[in-house]
């Protein structure tokens, strides 16, 4: 039998790239398709056992990489013909069912295209003026395609309430929750050294100014920032010559355990996060979460028994007093109660959903 599972483009070390290659792991009968492996992903792809397969090639991968996948999985994905099961996945994957004739038809949501809709307007602002009528054609017509696609769906699949909701109010489809696989086992308490923790990607919809700024008025408690992005320079510059914070850039997953382990608490205030892995590695260390009330955050951590969720659109000043109540409460029964939370995200139990509707 033919079966496939299908992904946009293996970008970086993300948490949909991780939940495409357990899934590739676990169904090692199931070839993956992908448009395109970038470099900053190899190191995943390298640790991992699973085939990936590149549908790109020809005139198309001159393209930009958005295009590139689409085109990809329009016209170049011919051998799902006669394919048995197909499990879809991202936002241009799901083009590719066009192409599918027969057999049963799956999609994986981790989040609808959101430059399309509940982030558009903030995204057709950030370009420049004469190229907005462009865009707003453009997601126009990808905003048919898309629903067209995923309509075709004989069920659909989110990794969480929060994308859930997403998706019933901006297509109006229902879809049955399946939480993310968390590699879980691989994290433990090591030690409490004392410092917080941010492991957000440097993007502005991550909100890491907010924790830098708090740390600056923060001279006594040491914030260590674990990870890159475009938004490092100006961090960087927003840190100063503050002594008590550190980049220490992208980290390999050995030495991000190791970070996570050692540290007192995980900081994590993304804006309407879809899930949000990282709060869940931290709580399987036994380390407490300070996060946002809002997305996924609200259905991983428990306030007061697993961290501190503060107010949406918060300030410096809130991460301060979050800060404030964690140095209350953190020690071994805090760590216990997060241990016990983060073990209903394992990757067991991903997979074990997944074999039960797949096979």
């Amino acid at each position: 039998m033919k079966n496939y599972l299908l992904y946009d483009f293996m970008q970086v070390a993300g948490g949909a790239e991780r939940v495409t290659l357990t899934l590739a792991e676990a169904f090692p009968d199931f070839q993956t398709l992908v448009s395109r492996c970038y470099p900053d992903a190899q190191p995943l792809l390298d640790a991992s056992t699973a085939q990936v397969q590149e549908l790109r090639g020809g005139w198309s991968a001159r393209l930009p990489r958005i295009l590139e996948s689409m085109w990809c999985f329009r016209f170049r994905a011919g051998r799902l013909h006669d394919a048995h099961t197909v499990l879809y996945s991202g936002f241009y994957a799901p083009l590719a069912v066009y192409q599918q004739r027969s057999g049963r038809r799956f999609y994986y949501c981790h989040t609808i295209p959101r430059f399309a809709y509940d982030l558009y307007d903030s995204t057709l602002a950030g370009f420049p003026w004469w190229l907005r009528p462009f865009y707003a054609i453009f997601v126009r017509w990808f905003r048919k395609q898309y629903e067209a696609a995923i309509r075709r769906m004989d069920r659909i699949f989110v990794n969480s309430e929060n994308v859930r909701a997403r998706l019933q109010r901006y297509t109006g489809l229902d879809a049955e929750v399946v939480y993310p696989p968390v590699a879980t086992q691989h994290f433990r308490f090591l030690a409490d050294e004392g410092y917080y923790l941010s492991t957000a990607r440097l993007v502005p919809n991550k909100r890491v100014d907010v924790i830098v700024r708090a740390f600056l008025q923060m001279p006594e408690r040491s914030l260590v920032v674990l990870s890159g992005g475009p938004e490092l320079g100006r961090l960087k510059a927003i840190a100063g010559e503050a002594s008590n914070i550190r980049f220490t850039g992208w980290q390999t997953d050995e030495a991000l355990r190791r970070w996570v382990g050692n540290a007192r608490c995980v900081i994590y205030l993304p804006v309407d996060e879809d899930f949000g892995m990282s709060p869940v590695e931290a709580m399987a260390a036994g380390k407490p979460i300070i996060g946002v009330a809002e997305g996924g955050l609200l259905e991983t951590v428990l306030p007061g028994e697993t961290g501190v969720l503060i107010a949406p659109d918060p300030a410096p000043q809130a991460v301060v007093g979050a800060v404030a109540q964690i140095e209350q409460i953190h020690g071994e029964r805090l760590s216990a109660q997060c241990r016990q939370r983060a073990r209903r995200f394992t990757e067991a139990a991903f997979i074990a959903r997944m074999k039960a509707i797949l096979r």
